[in-house]
């Protein structure tokens, strides 16, 4: 049964692994603890099947999906850069307010779009959407990687690092704050996209435990390849989501329930994060 769920959880670690690097980018290039996943992932997907649902071009409503899930952690970075908001606290607000914007936009608890035209309609082989996901996850990387070794990349890590050092530097603090949350949450977005598109349908509660998915994942990933170099750090989180994803299909051949998956995505945080300690 293991062997069979390998290739359904390499597709699933590929999404999860861009959902994985967008929470990288705010909590370990700006050090600024972001929860705002549980909000924008859900938002990206359902705003893409709605657009879909509409008629829109299925790249279209990726584009379109990407840009609000952005603006959703802009707004996370506002709250605690204007307001003087907790971090925790200001992506868990923005993302209880993104649920009710979430179920106006649907209308009601879920879209269907097994009858609409999306990226993954064109084959039903699991091979060929495991190639699209691949490449989609080498598209994000190579961009990734080459805009943080630039100046506005340094300056963006340099933020991260030592945001008083960065200042007295005449960067901008608030301005690569926005920018850092605009680009993981829209990353978060992009997942949620692509994740209604090979489900077939979007769903009100489908952002629930995301975050956790994703830190289990970046977790793994830093401790398997290590975070000491900018090229390990942004594989770590596609590393790690495909090794947890592999793991949890391993608890379910073991007999685990899917309701017990929460718990052993917990106890895999908890244990690497004591691992990582010791």
């Amino acid at each position: 049964m293991f062997i069979e769920l390998i290739p359904i959880g390499l597709q699933q670690g590929l999404l999860l692994a861009i959902v994985a690097t967008g929470i990288m980018v705010p909590f370990r290039l700006l050090n600024f603890s972001d929860l705002t996943a549980e909000g924008s992932y859900p938002l990206g997907g359902i705003t893409c099947a709605v657009l879909i649902a509409a008629g829109f071009n299925p790249l279209i409503a990726v584009v379109v999906a990407c840009f609000a899930a952005g603006v959703i952690g802009m707004g996370t970075a506002i709250l605690h850069l204007r307001f003087k908001v907790n971090t925790l606290l200001a992506g868990i607000i923005l993302s209880t307010m993104v649920y009710s914007i979430n179920l106006r936009l649907m209308g009601k608890p879920n879209i269907a779009l097994f009858n609409f035209h999306t990226l993954f309609s064109i084959t039903e082989q699991l091979s060929l959407k495991l190639i699209i996901l691949i490449i989609i996850n080498i598209i994000i990387i190579i961009p990734l990687f080459g805009f943080l070794i630039t100046e506005k990349g340094l300056s963006l890590r340099a933020v991260g690092l030592n945001s008083l050092f960065a200042e007295r530097q005449a960067i901008n603090i608030k301005q690569y704050t926005l920018l850092g949350l605009f680009i993981g949450n829209m990353l978060c977005g992009l997942a949620g996209s692509l994740m209604v598109q090979i489900q077939g349908y979007a769903d009100i509660a489908m952002g629930i435990g995301i975050v956790i998915h994703a830190l289990a994942a970046l977790m793994i990933g830093e401790n398997f390849i290590g975070n000491k170099t900018l090229l390990r750090q942004i594989i770590a989180p596609i590393v790690g989501a495909i090794i947890y994803q592999q793991i949890q299909g391993l608890a379910l051949s073991l007999g685990c329930s899917p309701s017990d998956l929460k718990l052993v995505s917990g106890a895999i945080v908890l244990g690497m994060m004591v691992y990582s300690n010791y």
